[in-house]
């Protein structure tokens, strides 16, 4: 049999294993016998007690598992942890570090091949073959080790996750082990508390068919729970009416249109005539609903399946006669679940939520979008946490760093109230700054932008004196709805927008959709959507989607004349010149239409991928302003998608080649007299905000909770102080001394708990 079919199968066969044990028995067998040896083990490294376990094997003493250990240095399987990389060698015995363990029976073989198993950069333990006969091992042999390793690794990974992998060679019980999980940040900030484990209200899988005798009864029972259903979903948008605006609530009418007579009912309905009894017949219309949205693999019918599913849920929770449980939510509860929908958190009682952990979603989604909304710490995408075992756990939720601490330690309890407290000091004393502008001791005056796409974001802006918005995100109202918004819906959404900043200027980028932000009515599928139909490329394909809501935009604008527009994802003169031509269409309709004189607004790109940047004096030449949208530019000058927890560490403001490309940018623009903005996070980190102002970035776009972070640090450093740091900087080859640099000197100023609030310089120096 070939190596890669032994792989296959042998995988197939790790995956199928009950447990990790058996998955590790049936490695080692099949590794013996697919490399003809007489040995094969695997010993994993227990963390507690930093010894490498022997947890398998073949060949050796049976009884040795789980009672054998070798310290982290130990021994030949140490020596290949340490190095991080194989060891192959014909006479074991021979070799300085070789450490003989009597209880394995291993003084027979002499040939030694030892591969490290890594996940994430970290050696979670050694995989080993031996023989007696004095033989090294061929390079088909290292590379099937090699690959094999590679492939379990992940296995290992998640049983270390779930906590089955603590204190291998102690003796069982005490304390639980802390245990540090990542995701991806939903919304930022700190909290600490216990964990309340979130369940689906219903089992729909346990319901089986039953014929009813008595129809009639089912279905009053059926519609009683419809009634229920349809009562609760009104009751959380009256719930949620003064924290989210209309469209915000919009998930709430695609619920009701689903309870609809003619809709998901009438099949339940029909199945109850036909001679099922009511539970059973909701669960087939859903397990049907369920099977065809998973077949077609569609990103609308995937959104409309979990939809599907949680009414579902509702529905037989009532016929169950099992609406929601008086669970206990004790103050600071932190909501755990595999998946949080936003009727459930919405449904909660907020003021006892701190923080909310999900195994799935990602940043942008609708659930992480309200959450964002209501101030919440949320960290989503945490594939590897064991919601299962959670269920008043204590933990810590650090989303500023997309971290979620399980059982965490004394100290570090400690350290976080800590931070928490310094944090609620720090807000209370930013207060002083809100009237104040953004300008340096000596002088230099920057424009301070607010960044928004709900209403919270616009009611949080103007309370922390913003002097407009930098990025109108408006994209937000359309993923909140089950269609595209009418062009009354948005001309109302936008001068909602645009009358409360008024008379400063409010910046609205135009429909930005595709990559990580699908509309669940509007599909794209594609291999790697990253670097597809995206953004304006969408816009100008389809020119009724542009011209509706650049009509919207105008309309809002009469009378304030505060409207400016952006173009999204520019990579080509070719892009701007035919948006340019729909605009002059669209401002002569709408002058038509109302009979009014339309001022036609300044039209600005989003400098965001590097074809932009090699051409930004051409693209600036022929549009009133330029601004920076430093997420993207980021990603695609360093080839890190940041909401993939696997490479997000690599994605960092702080890169040499991320910093010279901004300064470009702001060289070229302005030397054809462009006046250039940011927006993104890098404009939101008091660190990084100092470089651009240094660099002459005119206005900075932030969100809310950053402008008085920001204002109080601009006017702290003088100009000619930045400009010093941002020479000094500019010359430095590596990111992680580049951002070392720039909170050294934010220290000197005492501004530390402004640029990193979850750690702190110890004895003077700045954390890595």
């Amino acid at each position: 049999m070939l190596m890669l079919d032994i792989l296959r199968k042998l995988v197939q066969d790790v995956d199928n294993a009950p447990n990790l044990l058996a998955a590790l028995d049936v490695i080692v067998q099949s590794v013996r016998d697919a490399l003809n040896t007489e040995v094969c083990s695997i010993y994993l490294l227990d963390e507690r007690s930093n010894r490498y376990v022997l947890m398998a094997t073949h060949g050796l003493n049976p009884n040795a598992v789980g009672n054998v250990s070798l310290g982290f240095s130990e021994g030949l399987v140490g020596l290949v942890g340490q190095r991080e990389e194989l060891i192959n060698l014909e006479d074991a015995a021979s070799h300085p570090r070789f450490h003989y363990l009597p209880e394995t029976g291993e003084d027979r073989y002499n040939s030694f091949l030892g591969v490290p198993i890594m996940n994430r950069r970290k050696v979670l333990g050694v995989l080993v073959v031996q023989q007696q006969e004095k033989r090294r091992f061929g390079e088909s042999e290292e590379a099937f080790l090699v690959t094999l390793s590679a492939q379990i690794s992940g296995v290992v990974a998640h049983a270390r996750a779930l906590g089955q992998l603590e204190n291998l060679h102690a003796p069982k019980g005490g304390v639980a082990s802390p245990r540090i999980f990542h995701g991806v940040a939903g919304a930022s900030g700190i909290a600490i508390g216990r964990a309340v484990v979130i369940y689906p209200p219903a089992d729909l899988e346990s319901v089986p068919d039953r014929v009813t005798e008595d129809p009639a009864n089912e279905l009053q029972q059926f519609n009683q729970a419809l009634m229920g259903v349809r009562n609760e979903i009104q009751q959380l948008d009256t719930k949620m009416a003064t924290s989210l605006m209309p469209e915000e609530r919009a998930l709430f009418e695609v619920y009701l249109r689903m309870l609809d007579d003619n809709a998901l009912p009438a099949e339940v309905i029909e199945r109850i005539h036909a001679g099922n009894w009511a539970q059973g017949a909701l669960r087939s219309v859903i397990d049907e609903h369920m099977q065809s949205f998973a077949a077609m693999d569609d990103p609308y019918l995937r959104e409309r399946m979990a939809d599907v599913r949680d009414l579902g849920r509702r529905l037989l929770a009532h016929l169950q006669q099992q609406t929601t449980p008086n669970r206990d939510f004790p103050e600071s509860s932190i909501l755990i679940g595999e998946d949080i929908s936003t009727a459930t958190l919405v449904d909660m009682p907020l003021e006892n939520i701190a923080a909310i952990v999900t195994m799935t979603g990602a940043a942008n989604s609708h659930m992480a979008i309200v959450a964002r909304a209501l101030g919440i710490p949320t960290v989503v995408g945490v594939s590897e946490l064991p919601v299962g075992n959670l269920d008043d756990a204590e933990m810590i939720v650090d989303a500023y760093q997309s971290r979620v601490y399980v059982h965490p330690s004394r100290e570090l309890r400690k350290r976080y109230k800590e931070i928490i407290k310094e944090e609620r000091q720090l807000v209370a004393g930013l207060d002083a700054y809100r009237d104040l502008p953004a300008e340096t001791p000596d002088g230099h005056r920057m424009t301070l932008y607010v960044n928004t796409g709900l209403m919270a974001d616009v009611a949080r802006g103007r309370e922390r004196g913003a002097e407009g918005v930098g990025l109108y995100r408006s994209e937000i109202p359309f993923m909140l709805r089950d269609r595209f918004p009418s062009e009354e819906e948005q001309r109302n959404i936008y001068r909602q927008q645009l009358s409360a900043f008024a008379p400063y200027p409010v910046t609205m980028r135009m429909l930005d959709i595709g990559g990580d932000k699908d509309l669940p009515y509007f599909p794209i599928d594609e291999v790697n959507p990253a670097l597809g139909w995206r953004g304006i490329r969408i816009t100008l394909d389809h020119p009724e989607i542009f011209m509706v809501q650049m009509r919207a935009m105008l309309k809002a604008a009469i009378g304030l004349n505060n409207l400016q527009i952006l173009l999204p994802m520019i990579s080509s003169v070719f892009e701007i010149e035919e948006a340019q031509h729909l605009l002059l269409r669209a401002v002569s309709e709408v002058q038509e239409e109302e009979k009014v004189t339309i001022q036609t607004p300044k039209l600005g790109i989003m400098i965001e991928v590097p074809s932009a940047l090699i051409q930004i004096k051409d693209l600036a030449s022929i549009v009133d302003f330029v601004s920076v949208g430093s997420n993207d530019l980021t990603q695609y000058l360093l080839a890190v998608d940041r909401n993939n927890s696997r490479v997000a560490d690599l994605y960092t403001p702080y890169h040499p080649a991320v910093l010279r490309a901004l300064q470009y940018v702001v060289t070229e623009a302005h030397a054809v007299g462009k006046p250039v903005g940011i927006c993104g996070e890098m404009a939101g980190d008091p660190g990084t905000a100092i470089l651009l102002m240094a660099m002459g970035f005119d206005s900075l776009g932030m969100s809310a909770s950053n402008l008085l972070k920001v204002r109080k640090v601009l006017r702290t450093i003088p100009l000619t102080n930045a400009k010093e740091l941002l020479n000094e900087v500019l010359a430095i080859d590596n990111a992680a001394v580049i951002r070392s640099m720039v909170e050294l000197e934010l220290n000197k100023l005492g501004l530390w708990d402004l640029v990193r609030p979850t750690q702190k310089p110890v004895g003077g120096k700045v954390p890595a």
